[in-house]
């Protein structure tokens, strides 16, 4: 009974992809910032053996150099690390290149650091929110642009708008006195208007408080994506009869399309209870994809280096439930959609290389190299789920029982 599981690592990068230097990023390397940061400061390497078994610092090897105190171990999987086709170093383009589908037309951005949206469309959103105006229209970090301008939404009632290097538009407003629901027909809205611009996502940022020391965000995010351009994995296993089932934010991620179930979770502990969940009542040509954000948004964005070094702990601590759970026919594909090195300039994502972490019944423990694409990933898993080649990337579900 053929079943596939793709756990998203959402920002754990493992080294610059070849072309950083064009984004930046050159030198950017999230786990070996982890690795570093841990026995500098701890004084004893990244506590995450189950992690290492599956290959993540043979991967990161691979990929360009150990991890500081992550020395061999023996390989309890196949490990490798993908490089990246797509022109951004987004979500979207990372998600959607592991579905069979890289992103070749470039994004369009918003590049200026102030004044980034143009006057038009700023002027669209604000009659659609029913506002005077906006307030933001800049570059900035959504929780510094709380403690910036959440006192003032709240007084004139306009809603927070922002960009940043990422091909997005983020919309944050008060989850009461300005609506949930009113927030999220906001953005479905904004989502439409920032189409002629090819942005990739609107998110909206509900938050809750009433100052600056107590404005939160909540779990009620939404991501409004445009649709890939292709038919990916999940719309091709859809379409063929299978079952997808969308753990946390990946639903959004997809725009809804080729998703047979939609499970929402937030945090560590429920997305991974969610996983499991879905697995235990998942039949034959079932995909399950869950994105683990927290990563990303809590730790890699803010640069908090020990939040981060923190989550992949405790994540490695509940990936015993996760192998436990695995039958015979199931694979499981652990990898990440970019980097996000909590130690480099900005706030933005960075261009790197990622993991490639296989395991499953019969799966024999080898190095699958530096792939020259994450659609590698979906090419293996239309192999694994019985699907048509996708006719990008190259599968390696061959090498995998060999």
């Amino acid at each position: 009974m053929a079943r596939a599981i793709l756990c998203i690592l959402d920002s754990l990068g493992i080294g610059h992809a070849p072309d950083a230097a064009i984004f930046g990023d050159e030198g950017a390397n999230t786990l070996a910032t982890l690795a570093r940061w841990s026995l500098a400061e701890r004084g004893r390497p990244l506590a995450i053996p189950h992690l290492l078994s599956l290959g993540l610092a043979d991967a990161a090897a691979q990929a360009g150099s150990w991890p500081d105190g992550l020395g061999p171990v023996e390989l309890g999987g196949a490990a490798g690390a993908c490089s990246e086709l797509s022109s951004g170093k987004d979500t979207p383009s990372g998600h959607w290149e592991m579905a069979g589908v890289p992103v070749v037309e470039p994004w369009g951005y918003f590049p200026e650091r102030h004044h980034s949206l143009p006057a038009s469309l700023v002027a669209a959103i604000a009659a659609a929110a029913g506002t005077a105006g906006v307030l933001g229209n800049c570059h900035a970090s959504g929780t510094t642009i709380l403690e910036q301008l959440g006192e003032q939404h709240l007084a004139c009632g306009w809603p927070i708008v922002y960009t940043s290097a990422d091909s997005v538009v983020q919309i944050a407003a008060h989850e009461q006195q300005f609506g949930l629901a009113r927030l999220l027909t906001l953005c479905e809205q904004t989502r439409l208007l920032c189409d002629p611009y090819r942005i990739g996502r609107v998110i909206a940022r509900p938050f809750v408080g009433d100052s600056g020391a107590s404005f939160k965000r909540t779990t009620n995010r939404r991501d409004f994506a445009m649709p890939p351009p292709a038919p990916t994995l999940l719309q091709r296993l859809c379409e063929g009869g299978g079952t997808v089932v969308a753990v946390g934010k990946v639903a959004d991620i997809f725009a809804h399309i080729g998703i047979s179930r939609m499970v929402k979770a937030s945090g560590r502990d429920a997305l991974m209870a969610a996983t499991l969940e879905a697995l235990a009542g998942a039949g034959a040509q079932t995909l399950v994809v869950t994105n683990f954000v927290d990563f990303d948004t809590l730790y890699g964005h803010r640069r908090d280096i020990q939040g981060y070094a923190d989550e992949l702990e405790a994540f490695d601590q509940l990936l015993p439930q996760l192998l436990a759970a695995l039958q015979p026919g199931d694979l499981l594909v652990l990898s990440a959609d970019h980097g996000c090195d909590p130690a480099w300039p900005g706030t933005d994502h960075t261009r790197e290389r990622v993991p490639l972490l296989v395991v499953g019944p019969g799966v024999r423990p080898q190095r699958l190299g530096v792939r020259a694409s994450m659609a590698d990933i979906g090419a293996t898993l239309s192999d694994h789920l019985q699907l048509a080649p996708t006719g990008v990337g190259q599968s390696f579900y061959a090498e995998l029982y060999l």
